[in-house]
């Protein structure tokens, strides 16, 4: 048994921390061994922050969440520069899909990030998916596969390792795995036909590492979730698919797997199950030690071969070995910086599908619906619709309403209803709602802003309900440049 096994249990880990500079003891697990760290945006990841985790591991592989549109890490407080992948796939030009990527890539190349856990290969079969949604580009296998292909290579284009998600596939779920397990109900040959290709094109477009999402696939294994089964993650994704890249898991707290498992526990299944790097979104210096005990003790029962835990370290530095050998990639590329700034505003404007005819000329009255976004999305991640309006029209006003809230009254007395003085009820109104199709209580709040005022502009920041009011716009996504593209629409 190799001397060292605490340290080869600390490369195949993943952590998140709180705060904002790495603390003392996650520099000293890098320190150890520790092979790499997630960061999240209550990190407020930067630069500076990348040279605090090199100093102490300078192959530590160092991992984000930045796949664009609403799921964004580095720029959450403004809203992403980029519009997301559903908006991508609407437009569906894969040359404008990847340079976007590469636009995202370059940006975290300059951060010195050595992973981003995107693109979502995801195939948004079903309409009620809680989780998913307009972060995958589309419904249909062949749009998703493509896409994600371009997303792939734009990302991995900038020096920066890409990570096709949520295998074997988490888009016909009605459960969001942040929250409990989902199951996937598809026959083996729906899931060969329908969520696996994307994985398969990804998977021969050279994508460097893939994360398993926390899902049941009886069709594939009746008792495990994917990120347990050996079944799922080494005789389907490695035997059948042929990927020989780093298989990560999705962050283990989630409880469709802690609910039934401690994180020890998860870990070391997931090791066994053919896993090479575990994602612990949130740990502090007990939990992360407990976990590496965990392994440890797994390789000593017999539960946990040493040679199955020596082959994920491999993988996890083969990666880190591939983004080292990236840097003259990346500086050459670093040139190119500012050739495509405006990209992901330019995919804005081309994704912002339009029904009817409006044009605002004073500042609306702005009624955002806010429905309760998935775990996935950093609360405070703002929708951006008013701001991009208010620096156009500085006049415009605002009434937010809480998931089921009562709408203020639109027509006559909307002046003492919402406060914003005489002449009120001639301001024009727009009404701000995402996946209105999701979510019964918003499609009234919807019929009735209709109703009262039948001029009322309906902006839809997801997967849109059928158009109405007298201009529904819909950008298929959340971000600044979606609202950006809505408020230079409304007011040219």
């Amino acid at each position: 048994m190799t001397a060292d096994l605490y340290r080869l249990a600390m490369a195949v880990l993943q952590p998140g921390y709180a705060g904002t500079s790495v603390p003392d003891w996650m520099r000293k697990a890098l320190g150890q061994g520790l092979g790499g760290v997630v960061l999240f945006a209550r990190n407020a990841p930067s630069a500076q922050v990348v040279q605090q985790i090199r100093a102490e591991n300078p192959a530590a592989v160092v991992a984000v969440d930045e796949e664009g549109g609403v799921v964004t890490r580095f720029e959450v407080a403004s809203g992403s520069s980029f519009p997301g992948n559903r908006a991508l796939g609407v437009v569906d030009d894969v040359a404008l899909t990847e340079r976007v990527a590469r636009q995202i890539g370059r940006m975290l190349a300059r951060a010195d990030v050595t992973l981003d856990y995107a693109p979502a290969a995801d195939v948004n079969a079903n309409p009620a998916n809680p989780v998913i949604g307009v972060r995958s580009f589309g419904p249909t296998a062949d749009l998703v596969a493509r896409h994600t292909v371009a997303y792939v290579n734009g990302i991995q284009g900038a020096g920066v390792a890409a990570c096709a998600k949520h295998f074997p596939g988490h888009g016909d779920t009605v459960t969001d795995s942040h929250l409990e397990l989902p199951t996937v109900h598809a026959s083996r040959d729906t899931l060969f036909a329908r969520d696996l290709p994307p994985f398969q094109a990804a998977i021969a477009a050279g994508v460097r590492s893939v994360m398993c999402g926390h899902l049941l696939v009886p069709a594939l294994d009746p008792d495990s979730p994917a990120t347990l089964s050996r079944t799922i993650l080494t005789e389907l994704l490695r035997g059948e698919l042929g990927f020989d890249g780093m298989l990560v898991t999705d962050a283990i707290e989630m409880r469709a797997v802690a609910a039934r498992f401690t994180p020890g526990e998860i870990t070391a299944r997931a090791l066994a199950a053919g896993v090479d790097a575990v994602c612990v979104g949130l740990t502090t210096e007990q939990s992360l030690y407990e976990i590496r005990d965990a392994i440890v003790a797994a390789v000593r029962s017999g539960s946990l071969s040493e040679e199955r835990l020596v082959e994920a370290g491999a993988r996890v530095h083969a990666l880190a070995s591939w983004y080292g050998e990236q840097a003259a990639l990346r500086a050459a590329d670093s040139d190119a910086d500012d050739t495509d700034a405006h990209v992901g505003l330019d995919a804005a404007r081309a994704a912002l599908t339009v029904t009817g005819s409006a044009t605002l000329t004073r500042g609306p009255l702005v009624v955002e619906v806010n429905t309760r976004l998935s775990q996935a999305v950093d609360p405070g991640t703002p929708a951006g619709v008013t701001a991009a309006l208010t620096a156009l029209l500085p006049d415009t006003a605002r009434v937010q309403l809480e998931p089921g809230g009562p709408l203020p009254r639109l027509g006559p007395g909307l002046a003492a209803g919402a406060g914003l003085g005489s002449g009120a009820a001639q301001r024009p109104v727009v009404l701000v709602v995402h996946d209105a199709a999701r979510h019964p209580w918003v499609q009234d709040r919807v019929a009735q802003a209709v109703r009262e005022r039948p001029d009322v502009i309906i902006v839809d920041t997801g997967i849109p309900d059928v158009p109405s009011g007298a201009a529904h716009l819909a950008t298929h996504g959340i971000s600044r440049v979606s609202a950006q593209a809505v408020a230079e629409w409304l007011t040219s």
